[in-house]
C-alpha cells in the first residue's frame, strides 16, 4: 500500500482533500481519565501535521470540552491548512431540554459554541453526531444548508444513524438542492463489521466517504488484552481507565480475542505491530476514505502512522477477513445465492427461483 499522510483523498462527493489517517482529538485533555495533557496533545498535533496530515476530528463533548478548546489554541497559526471536523447533538445543558439533539435550535447553538471553542470563523466539516428518531429530516437538512450558505460550515456529514435514514436524507438534499452529506462516520474494524451489511454499500451508492472510528476496537486489536482479562469482565467497572471502560462495555469476548490472535499472527509475519495491522486492514476497503487514530502519546501516534506502510499478501488479507467475517443476513445472502435470478454471461435467458 505504502501511503503517506499527504497522499490525500477526496472526501465523498466533494473536492475536499483529506489524509488517509485522521487525527482523532478525543484524547486531547485528561478529563476522561486516559487522555493527553496539554503539552503532549500539542506534540501529537504538531507531529501529525509535520508528517503531512491535515484532517483533525473532534466534538463539543470530547474530554468535556477540552478537546475543542485545546485545538483552538493549537491551530491559531495554521488554521487554513487544516480540515477541522466537529459534531453536534450531544452538547446538553442541565435543565434545558433543547440543548441537545439534531433539531435546528440545538444545531445553531452547538455550532456557535464550537466556533468559539475552536477559535475559528468556520468549520470545515460538521457531523450530525447521534441520530434520535425525533427531528424531521427536512429540518435538519435545511438547518445544515443554512449554515453552509452563511459560510459557518463548509461541508456536512453524519454519524451513528441507520443506513435507510441516511440514504433518505441524501435523496431529499439532492431533490431540494441542499448541501449533500459528504461523509459517514461509523464504528468499523476487524471485530465490528456490521457496517458491511448496509451502511458502507449505502455510502458508496450515495456518495459519502466512510470514516471509521475505533478502528482498533477500543484497543482490543492492539494485542494488549489476554484471556486472563476475561475473568474480570463480570466485576470490572468504568473507573476512568480505558482498559476497564472496554471491559465493562463488553469489548472483551472469546471471539474478539480470537480475531486479535489472527492480527498478532499476521503482524509477526510482517514484522509490524498489531495496531498497524488493524489500522491498515480498514484502509484496504476502497469505500474507506480515512480512518481515525486516537493516540495518547507520541509513541502511539508514530506506531499508528506506520500502518500506512503495511503491505498484505493476498493470503494474509484472506485470513484477516475470515477471522472477523459476519453473516450479511437477509436479503444480502439471498440475493447472492443460486436461488435467485441468474443471468448467464452472453445469454439473455433469466431464471428465477423461490
Amino acid at each position: 500500500m505504502s501511503l503517506t499522510l499527504d497522499t490525500y483523498r477526496l472526501l465523498g462527493r466533494s473536492g475536499l482533500r483529506v489524509s488517509p489517517l485522521a487525527l482523532g482529538a478525543a484524547t486531547f485533555g485528561t478529563e476522561w481519565g486516559w487522555g493527553a495533557e496539554q503539552d503532549e496533545a500539542r506534540k501529537l498535533l504538531d507531529r501529525y501535521v509535520e508528517r503531512g496530515g491535515n484532517f483533525v476530528d473532534t466534538a463539543p463533548t470530547y474530554t468535556n470540552g477540552s478537546s475543542e478548546r485545546l485545538l483552538g489554541e493549537f491551530t491559531r497559526d495554521n488554521r487554513e491548512s487544516l480540515v477541522l471536523a466537529t459534531k453536534y447533538t450531544t452538547l446538553r445543558r442541565p435543565g434545558d431540554p433543547n440543548s441537545g439533539g439534531p433539531h435546528r435550535k440545538s444545531l445553531f447553538a452547538s455550532v456557535e459554541s464550537s466556533l468559539r471553542q475552536l477559535n475559528t470563523d468556520y468549520l470545515d466539516l460538521l457531523y450530525l453526531h447521534v441520530w434520535d428518531f425525533t427531528t424531521p429530516v427536512e429540518e435538519i437538512l435545511r438547518g445544515m444548508d443554512d449554515l453552509v450558505r452563511q459560510g459557518k460550515v463548509l461541508y456536512v456529514a453524519i454519524s451513528n444513524a441507520p443506513a435507510w435514514q441516511v440514504s433518505r436524507m441524501q435523496a431529499i438534499a439532492d431533490l431540494r438542492g441542499w448541501s449533500p452529506l459528504v461523509a459517514l462516520q461509523i464504528e468499523y474494524n476487524l471485530i465490528e463489521r456490521a457496517g458491511e451489511r448496509d451502511l458502507i454499500p449505502m455510502a458508496r451508492e450515495m456518495g459519502l466517504g466512510v470514516v471509521p472510528y475505533s478502528p482498533l476496537a477500543g484497543g482490543v486489536l492492539t494485542g494488549k488484552y489476554s484471556r486472563d482479562d476475561l475473568s474480570t469482565t463480570n466485576t470490572a467497572v468504568d473507573d476512568g481507565t480505558r482498559k476497564n471502560f472496554n471491559i465493562a462495555n463488553g469489548g472483551l469476548t472469546e471471539h474478539n480475542l480470537d480475531v486479535a490472535d489472527v492480527v498478532k499472527e499476521v503482524a509477526a509475519e510482517l514484522g509490524r505491530t498489531t495496531a498497524q495491522v488493524g489500522l491498515a486492514w480498514t484502509l484496504q476497503n476502497p469505500d474507506v476514505t480515512t480512518s481515525l487514530i486516537g493516540a495518547r502519546t507520541l509513541a502511539q501516534l508514530e506506531d499508528n502512522l506506520g500502518a500506512l506502510e503495511v503491505d498484505f499478501t493476498p493470503d494474509q488479507l484472506a485470513r484477516l477477513d475470515e477471522a472477523g467475517a459476519i453473516e450479511l443476513g437477509f436479503p444480502h445472502d439471498l440475493l447472492a445465492s443460486d436461488r435467485m435470478r441468474t443471468v448467464t454471461h452472453g445469454d439473455l435467458s433469466v431464471e428465477t427461483r423461490r
